[in-house]
């Protein structure tokens, strides 16, 4: 069986985490489609699992939490009948922390936007901190009891709700969004410091996502068309994220900054990742 060479690996994945389409990046480095999606799988895995065992104990003090949307398979209103209300067709969100100071993205967790997904993300953040942290999330309603069951009295909790004007009108601006014209602060729980109760860090991470995975650029063609899949991306884009990619304001990555690393990972090191998981299987 014909086996990548570690050179081939390196230039699909720079590919992939640099935003590139699954086809796209055939073209590029001239691999078949199967062989890209394969290898994307195996070593987002191995990305989730690596993360998994080593974003613990972290020192963070201040976390913002967002989710952002995107679609598997099609858009809501042009879901099948027979797969409606089926997770991984239609909307799909994904949650995502991230630390105020060192720019880490601790936790992350692909799913619906329910209260059932609320809890185990914020379960699984808070299984990773060591300190008691400043949280600020949007004015969702499911962080309330979710935020309440994890962490108790444990927190410093503040939500940010925004507030929007009117909507453009859908002939004149169709893609437009509304315009925020305000935003109120709220205080949930412990003593939060009023003046840091903000989600302008996991927002613009939110833009990082679309920039940086295909799957999530608005208004083009690229889509998951597997929940699986999309789980797999997240999961390589984050590894790139925390570990290889050099935060513009830290000049080290968020791994270096939180005290987790010593050095920029290479594309290589994240993909040994998969052949030392192999070794110990």
């Amino acid at each position: 069986m014909n086996k990548l060479t570690q050179a081939k690996r390196v230039q699909v994945i720079a590919a992939l985490v640099e935003g590139n389409s699954i086809r796209a990046t055939c073209r590029m480095t001239d691999v078949a489609k199967g062989t890209v999606l394969k290898l994307l799988v195996d070593l987002g895995k191995t990305c989730a699992r690596y993360q998994d065992e080593k974003l613990r104990n972290l020192p963070c003090k201040r976390i913002q939490c967002d989710e952002i949307w995107s679609f598997c398979y099609a858009k809501q209103k042009n879901v099948p009948e027979e797969y409606k209300g089926m997770l991984g067709f239609g909307d799909v969100w994904t949650w995502t922390a991230i630390c105020a100071d060192t720019k880490l993205i601790p936790s992350f967790l692909v799913g619906e936007r329910t209260a059932v997904y609320a809890r185990k993300f914020i379960d699984d953040l808070a299984s990773r901190l060591a300190n008691r942290v400043q949280l600020t999330t949007d004015g969702h309603k499911a962080y309330l009891t979710a935020v309440e069951n994890a962490f108790g009295i444990d927190v410093d909790y503040a939500m940010l709700d925004k507030i929007y004007a009117a909507p453009p009108k859908p002939d004149v601006h169709r893609y437009s969004p509304a315009n925020c014209c305000g935003i109120v602060k709220k205080k949930i729980n412990g003593n939060p410091d009023m003046s840091k109760v903000s989600t302008s860090y996991v927002e613009r991470q939110n833009l990082t996502m679309r920039m940086q995975m295909r799957r999530y650029t608005r208004l083009t063609n690229a889509f998951s068309e597997k929940l699986e899949n999309q789980a797999h991306a997240v999961a390589l884009h984050f590894m790139h994220y925390n570990f290889r990619r050099i935060h513009q304001s830290l000049r080290v990555t968020p791994a270096m900054q939180a005290g987790i690393a010593d050095h920029v990972w290479s594309l290589e090191e994240i993909i040994d990742l998969l052949d030392n998981n192999r070794e110990k299987t």
